[in-house]
């Protein structure tokens, strides 16, 4: 039996207390209960929660990458979501897993809980990943 092999990358505790400082100002309510934030290759931090409404809503992931665009930063490092009351650091969801590793298939993700924070690699959260950009006809 192997066990995967994640490589693991430096925490980043200023996004994590960035997304948090947003889950526990911004969250009320059900309709925003997540908070995310990403640093972009700039160095600037963007943030976002989500929209939460019943017939489906927008993770604070991809809220953030809307956000991130409408402020120019286009390249985004490494992301982190936190929830509300206190959760801490949440991992994507999937959607948000495929959604980020197609916009940006070198983004760090954090994840884990207390101690076991870490930082990976957006692919290594999809082993035997499909990649949309992969499986596209080119024009002709």
């Amino acid at each position: 039996m192997t066990t995967p092999t994640t490589q693991t990358h430096p925490v980043d505790h200023e996004l994590i207390e960035a997304a948090a400082h947003i889950a526990r100002t911004r969250c009320r309510g059900d309709n925003h209960t997540m908070a995310a934030a990403a640093r972009a290759r700039d160095g600037r931090i963007i943030t976002a929660v989500n929209a939460y409404h019943f017939t489906g809503g927008p993770c604070a992931e991809l809220v953030l990458i809307g956000a991130a665009a409408a402020q120019g930063a286009y390249e985004l490092d490494t992301v982190v979501a936190v929830g509300d009351r206190d959760r801490g650091v949440v991992p994507p969801c999937g959607r948000c897993r495929q959604v980020l590793l197609d916009y940006f298939p070198a983004l760090e993700v954090i994840v884990g809980k207390d101690d076991g924070i870490r930082t990976v690699r957006i692919s290594d959260l999809l082993p035997e990943t499909y990649v949309w950009a992969d499986h596209q006809l080119e024009a002709e």
